[in-house]
């Protein structure tokens, strides 16, 4: 069978061998409706109790009237679990109490929002089972977030992270390499490039794959 990625205008990329689509596993960007929430072609995400809204479920802080935006690059694997719990969900905390006082009171105004910060994932990012990921955090491409991971700030390209908070455990690969992949960008090329390169995509060899380079 020739090689091929999945039709990023269709939401179930996988179906049974009956042809019956297992709904368990989405592309997002056809199911994303969010006027926050933005996601790049071919990144999926699984979930073994699916929602009938995926943006509720992986951001469930981010409301159509927040002041901050949930950004998702292509490629990304986002697995079981994952949350990302963006800014409205965070309380004053400058004051002697966090309690919110202006939600139940009636007076907080449109603007009332005391965290702004976008929540920013690269490209071909992996989300492992239960990763968390909190308000403002930025995740280079490549990286790797491994289960149950509570990612916090700034995230290397190509880092892998783990634990609880959230630490990079080592690199994929080296500077000059990382370099390379990232001036490289493969995933922004078209289709038949990407599907032609699939091979050095799938080992570690970075010059094979800048022989695919325009």
């Amino acid at each position: 069978m020739p090689h091929a990625l999945p039709a990023p205008d269709g939401a179930y990329p996988l179906a049974m061998p009956d042809g019956t689509p297992i709904t368990g596993t989405v592309l997002l960007k056809p199911l994303i409706t969010h006027p926050n929430f933005e996601v790049g072609d071919y990144s999926y995400a699984s979930d073994f109790d699916p929602p009938e809204d995926w943006a509720g479920r992986l951001a469930p802080y981010l409301f159509p009237f927040s002041k901050e935006r949930l950004r998702i690059g292509r490629f990304c694997q986002i697995a079981h679990g994952v949350r990302f719990i963006t800014a409205s969900a965070n309380h004053l905390m400058e004051g002697v109490s966090t309690y919110p006082f202006p939600v139940f009171d009636g007076t907080a105004t449109e603007d009332y929002q005391p965290d702004r910060r976008d929540t920013e994932i690269g490209h071909d990012v992996w989300l492992g089972h239960g990763a968390m990921v909190l308000p403002g955090a930025r995740i280079g491409n490549g990286a790797i977030i491994g289960a149950g991971a509570v990612v916090r700030g700034e995230v290397p390209d190509y880092a892998v992270v783990a634990g609880n908070p959230g630490q990079v455990v080592k690199m994929r690969f080296p500077p000059d390499q990382i370099a390379r992949l990232l001036d490289l960008a493969w995933w922004h090329w078209p289709e038949a490039r990407i599907i032609a390169a699939r091979a050095a995509l799938e080992h570690g060899d970075v010059t094979a794959l800048e022989a695919f380079a325009p």
